[in-house]
Formats: C-alpha cells, sequence, structure tokens
C-alpha cells in the first residue's frame, strides 16, 4: 500500500457541499475506507478569471491503485461531480489533485508527482501542513521549511463542521 495526499478544491455549485462529497467518494477509494482529512480554507482564485473563492482541504489514505489508476479514479469523481475542463485556472465544481504517492517522483505526460506546483500554493501546502507537519517531500525537503507566515495569511479557516457522508 502506498500513502497518497491528494488536494480538494471547489468554488462553484456550493463548494463546501462539493468537497464533503468528495471526501465521501474518496473515502470509498481509500484502502479500508480511512482517511485524514485537513480542515477546509477559503483561499483567492489563482489567474485573472473573475470568479468566486475556493475552498480548499488535503486528504491523506492508503490505496494499492498504481498511480495512473488513482488518477483515473480522481478525475470519474471529479466527472461525477460536474466537473468541465474549460479554462486553466478557471472556476470548477471540483478539482482534485494527487500531490504525493509515496515518495515517488513520477514523469508521466498526464501524472507529475509531486505535484508540479504544490511548493508555491498556500491552499495546498496548510492544509497538508495541518494534516502532516513532519511530512519530508521526495526531494528531502521537509514541508515545514516551505511554510511561510504569508502562506498562512492568506488563507481564511472556515469553522468546523461535522462531516456528514453520504450512505
Amino acid at each position: 500500500m502506498t500513502l497518497v495526499y491528494v488536494a480538494l478544491g471547489a468554488n462553484l455549485e456550493q463548494p463546501e457541499q462539493q468537497l464533503n462529497q468528495a471526501v465521501a467518494a474518496l473515502k470509498k477509494i481509500a484502502d479500508f475506507g480511512e482517511l485524514t482529512v485537513s480542515s477546509f480554507y477559503r483561499s483567492t482564485p489563482m489567474g485573472d478569471i473573475s470568479q468566486p473563492d475556493y475552498i480548499n482541504a488535503v486528504a491523506c489514505f492508503q490505496t494499492q491503485l498504481a498511480p495512473i489508476a488513482l488518477l483515473d479514479a480522481l478525475q470519474n469523481i471529479e466527472q461525477q461531480q460536474g466537473r468541465i475542463r474549460k479554462a486553466h485556472w478557471g472556476p470548477r465544481t471540483l478539482d482534485l489533485d494527487l500531490l504525493l504517492y509515496g515518495q515517488q517522483v513520477i514523469d508521466l505526460p498526464r501524472l507529475q508527482v509531486p505535484h508540479y506546483g504544490m511548493k508555491q500554493r498556500s491552499f495546498v501546502l496548510v492544509p497538508l501542513a495541518e494534516i502532516s507537519e513532519g511530512l519530508i517531500l521526495p526531494c528531502g525537503q521537509t514541508l515545514t521549511s516551505l511554510l511561510t507566515t504569508e502562506m498562512y495569511q492568506s488563507l481564511h479557516k472556515l469553522p468546523s463542521k461535522e462531516l456528514i457522508l453520504p450512505l
């Protein structure tokens, strides 16, 4: 089994609900149904497209799925929740990004792991640190070495709510 980290983001059609549904779907593909999820954070969208703020989180779980099979499963969850790929950094019902796949470095046309932009994105690093503060990245760099005060200040942590998973 491999420990994986997945970033979740949404800014359309009730984003908090979209993330809750995604967490339920991830729980179904996680081995033994065990999943750790960070708090939800509100973040400003990247790029120059006018759109609502995002709600972001990071999930961690064990899987026996190979990297591409996991990517396919994540993209299937996105599609089931109405994801349409129109504009780069555009609004979306759900975005699931495979951040880390164990300590593997993967460079394939469809998949780059560690995720190519994770080291610069507060909406990834802050929730990731919440659930795995002592994490060491495949390059040997510590997660905490990447975090800055500005990253924490750029996000708004949402009040904790009991996660209600659909049956």
